[in-house]
């Protein structure tokens, strides 16, 4: 009887349909903001540690958003088909062009004393694999989207958001300043590179959403969850760059065991879904 009422509730409020197009223009949004603002890297009033920071938070922001479009095209029955392609046009935004944008410019900034014209030409080529990298993933992701509607508890290549993430938590984490975290512009540029491979390999990466859901119903889950909680509001930066990282550096991992038959291969459908695409609407 709930789930008639509800259903009658959305028929009758067909404004509802138009929430999760909105979400996904506030994703778009995030990464366009994420890369103007980096741009302010160039002002001398502020810092370029400041700045570069911000511009990453932007960027994990806007993962919020894209959650959201997904979970509400389900509650309110919106799935389409040009919300599929919005998603992805969103997602190589925010999360294939702002997370390049703000290697290329912090390498330009911080070691702008360093390094010669082929060292940022050899930096710039790893942004462009990186970009290449969200964009083919992206690609193939509506592809077989728009062949098949099914679904899986695991990713086949990095998702673009868990590629942001890492990007962009060594951003943060470089903001700290303690130490010898200035060493992350070094080799970010080499990682961001490598992370766009990752995009496009056959390496399995787990569902976190679905992974998540799936707390209250694993004891081991639950506390691993609390721990980290606990943990992010000790340490919020630390705890950011290690969780994403060890979520990065899992995927080869578990491949490499795989392939060693230490561990065993994962039931896994060969679609990627990047969430769980419906192509009809009502």
């Amino acid at each position: 009887m709930k789930k008639r009422n509800f259903r009658q509730f959305i028929e009758n409020n067909r404004w509802l349909k138009q929430v999760p197009n909105s979400l996904t223009i506030c994703n778009s949004l995030c990464g366009f903001g994420a890369i103007l603002y980096t741009l302010y890297v160039y002002d001398s009033v502020r810092t370029p540690e400041n700045v570069l920071e911000i511009s990453a938070w932007i960027i994990m922001f806007a993962m919020v958003f894209d959650m959201l479009d997904g979970f509400t095209a389900r509650i309110f029955k919106a799935a389409s088909m040009q919300g599929l392609q919005m998603d992805s046009l969103s997602d190589m935004t925010t999360f294939g062009v702002a997370p390049a944008v703000i290697v290329a410019v912090m390498a330009h900034v911080i070691r702008r004393h360093e390094l010669a014209t082929y060292q940022y030409l050899i930096v710039w080529a790893f942004c462009a694999v990186y970009i290449a990298g969200a964009a083919l993933r992206l690609a193939r992701y509506n592809v077989h989207a728009m062949l098949e509607k099914k679904s899986g508890e695991k990713f086949t290549g990095l998702p673009s958001p868990g590629a942001a993430a890492a990007v962009c938590s060594l951003v943060i984490f470089y903001s700290m300043k303690h130490g010898e975290i200035k060493q992350v512009v070094k080799f970010l540029p080499l990682y961001t590179g490598v992370l766009g491979i990752l995009m496009i390999s056959n390496i399995p990466y787990p569902h976190m959403g679905k992974w998540l859901l799936s707390v209250r119903r694993n004891k081991r889950r639950m506390l691993v969850v609390l721990a980290a909680l606990i943990f992010a509001a000790i340490q919020l930066k630390l705890a950011l760059v290690i969780a994403v990282n060890l979520y990065i550096i899992s995927g080869p991992l578990v491949a490499f065991g795989i392939r060693l038959g230490i561990l065993p291969p994962p039931p896994m459908h060969p679609v990627d879904p990047e969430d769980e695409p419906e192509l009809t609407t009502e």
